[in-house]
């Protein structure tokens, strides 16, 4: 019991590290405010448990600096979601305790006020684009997928598939940011930035993908392993992405991993067998 009390006075001091780095950077009077009330939450536990335990414990650093990290680079809202499946674990915890220290009752009811603060007031122009960015990978992974399951088994070299996927890609990249920035436009009422900012997500996301797709091409001479390779990148950036959107968005992973990950194998398959179709039966070569 001594153990775990200290554990969750360690939690509670790398909290209340995270939440004064974080309203220290934050530029929203609204976050910072509510950031600083919630650190100012954690310090008092700390003090708390300190009593109960006797002793100092030192927030550790790296994990700090990792979870600011995140909220820096990737949102407030993925970064302190993250923290909030940290804590899940803490409140398993005082709810162990709380009989023998009745104490602890007031921290287990802050850390779920937490929570639903948290929910409350995350909102934040990064996430708001995350839409623009689900359409330039979507748009990514179904069209070149299936593009270069297709170019792999008609032209049978690598250097060249690399070649036209690389030109597709990029024509496509450009095509979905430009459709992108008119419906932005159209959406928010002719405001220029806003369709502008949307676009360039579009247009990276798409970009970015289309690279990871391809490099396997450029590295592998035999097409088909090449191939193989591209199908596991696909679905690695499909996980990837459906975890962040569910962490920040409290969507079902895998409801929606296995969604998007079936109709981008489903496309490429029906695209290869478009191809040998068209190989085998109409006799085309390339």
């Amino acid at each position: 019991m001594k153990k775990l009390l200290l554990e969750i006075q360690r939690d509670e001091a790398e909290s209340l590290a995270i939440y004064t780095r974080l309203s220290k950077k934050e530029k929203l009077p609204k976050n910072k405010k509510i950031l600083s009330r919630i650190a100012a939450d954690e310090a008092g536990h700390y003090k708390m448990l300190k009593k109960i335990t006797g002793r100092d414990i030192k927030a550790r650093g790296w994990r700090v600096a990792l979870y600011v990290f995140i909220s820096r680079t990737l949102g407030l809202t993925f970064g302190l979601k993250l923290m909030e499946l940290w804590e899940v674990d803490a409140q398993i915890s005082y709810k162990k305790l709380h009989k023998k220290y009745p104490e602890l009752e007031k921290i287990l009811r802050d850390e779920e006020k937490h929570e639903k603060e948290l929910i409350d007031m995350l909102s934040e122009a990064k996430l708001g684009y995350m839409w623009s960015v689900v359409l330039g990978l979507n748009d990514a992974l179904v069209e070149l997928t299936w593009a270069l399951a297709g170019f792999t088994f008609a032209i049978q070299n690598s250097r060249s598939i690399a070649l036209i996927g690389i030109i597709t890609g990029i024509s496509a990249s450009f095509s979905m940011a430009a459709s992108e920035f008119l419906s932005q436009r159209q959406e928010d009422g002719g405001e220029t930035k806003q369709a502008l900012i949307s676009s360039a997500y579009t247009g990276f996301a798409y970009i970015g993908t289309v690279i990871f797709l391809i490099a396997p091409y450029l590295l592998i001479s035999n097409p088909f392993h090449a191939l193989a390779c591209t199908l596991l990148i696909a679905l690695t950036i499909i996980w990837l992405f459906n975890f962040y959107i569910s962490v920040a968005k409290d969507y079902n992973f895998k409801k929606r991993f296995f969604e998007m990950a079936c109709i981008s194998l489903w496309v490429a398959l029906i695209s290869f067998c478009i191809w040998w179709f068209v190989k085998t039966f109409l006799g085309l070569e390339i």
